[in-house]
């Protein structure tokens, strides 16, 4: 029996994390098992960490996007197969990529048709930067080649799931709602909400249904997208963190975004996402910021004391990565200081992503 390929994607902080965790519990629940795959730019991610945290398995392709790292992509998915023998498999593709239907979806669907059935193409979107950008016509507190790969994501999609909807009232929900529609009308439209499970029966049926996967190729200029993903910074870092005593966990992550969000409200810096991760031997404290119109938030408690621990932060800021590394580096060591911690970094890596270089890329005639 072939697996469900799930691919799911959409731009950085739009929940992708929280709903695949939530969609991997719904499916396991009926008796399912379910296996996911996360993708990066570099290693040491966050959502990796917290989803086996979760109790599911999960397998990493890091370096640099799905589309440019296919064959790593399927060997991850051929181990979840011969290994776990999944019913569903969760792909995560790195939020700032687009054209994922071309290079992605239609080769999955092409080249391992015998081994999974292609589901219809997901796009999960926060409705703040809907109304930004989708609504209002403008930036989001980035440029405009980086919206464009905001806007191409939205325009390749079979399914586009206005996420968070828990966080707006019902006249917002359905003026964005009604804008997503009109501006891409051959993608069907549904309100989710990752944190409270509401509008996951209506998706979950419509990934059961079928149908074509990957419906639509969008004509994508790879140097705009390109030069709008070169201008995020991108950090990822471990340290590992000691203490004489047991402390907050929860606490921690906390004042560390909101330490760093502080920082870049202050450059007038746009965050597309920071997320800081306190793992432990029982578990995982995490918190995140998704941009100046939003406020840090603890996304994940651990809920009880740790003596240390591993801190995995993964930043993507509007920012130079070098001048990024130096506001958080700032606020690691005023925070643990503050809090009687020690640290030591494992491993630390900045920059800015390289141009996208597909293994695939599909024609929309293919």
């Amino acid at each position: 029996m072939k697996a469900k390929f799930v691919v799911v994607g959409g731009f950085l902080g739009a929940g992708k994390t929280t709903a695949l965790a939530r969609l991997g519990r719904r499916i396991h629940d009926r008796g399912l098992k379910v296996g996911l795959i996360t993708n990066d730019q570099a290693a040491n991610l966050v959502d990796t960490g917290t989803l086996r945290v979760r109790g599911f398995r999960v397998e990493e392709v890091a370096g640099a996007c799905f589309c440019c790292k296919f064959d790593d992509l399927a060997e991850s998915a051929e181990r979840l197969r011969l290994e776990e023998r999944p019913d569903w498999l969760l792909g995560e593709p790195v939020g700032s990529c687009t054209d994922l239907v071309a290079t992605v979806v239609r080769p999955l669907a092409k080249f391992y048709g015998d081994r999974y059935e292609v589901a219809p193409y997901s796009v999960l979107v926060d409705p703040e930067r809907a109304r930004q950008i989708v609504l209002e016509k403008g930036f989001g507190g980035f440029s405009s080649k980086v919206a464009y790969i905001f806007l191409k994501q939205l325009e390749e999609a079979d399914l586009i799931c206005l996420n968070k909807v828990d966080l707006l009232p019902p006249p917002k929900r359905e003026e964005i709602r009604a804008a997503l529609r009109r501006e891409f009308p051959r993608a069907r439209v549904v309100l989710t909400s990752g944190l409270t499970g509401e509008g996951f029966d209506e998706w979950v049926s419509l990934l059961e249904a079928g149908g074509p996967a990957g419906a639509r190729i969008a004509e994508v200029d790879y140097d705009t997208y390109a030069e709008g993903e070169a201008e995020l910074g991108w950090l990822n870092a471990t340290l590992r963190v000691g203490s004489p005593r047991p402390f907050d966990p929860d606490r921690l992550v906390r004042d560390l975004v909101a330490s760093v969000a502080e920082s870049l409200r202050a450059r007038g810096a746009e965050a597309a996402h920071l997320k800081i991760a306190l793992e432990t031997g029982g578990g995982a404290a995490v918190a995140n910021f998704v941009g100046a119109a939003s406020t840090p938030s603890l996304s994940q408690p651990l809920g009880r004391p740790a003596s240390g621990g591993r801190l995995v932060v993964n930043a993507r800021v509007h920012l130079d990565p070098q001048v990024l590394r130096g506001l958080v580096d700032k606020a690691i060591e005023t925070t643990l200081a503050s809090q009687g911690l020690t640290a030591e970094v494992e491993e630390a890596t900045q920059f800015r992503p390289g141009r996208p270089v597909p293994i695939h890329r599909f024609s929309p005639t293919a």
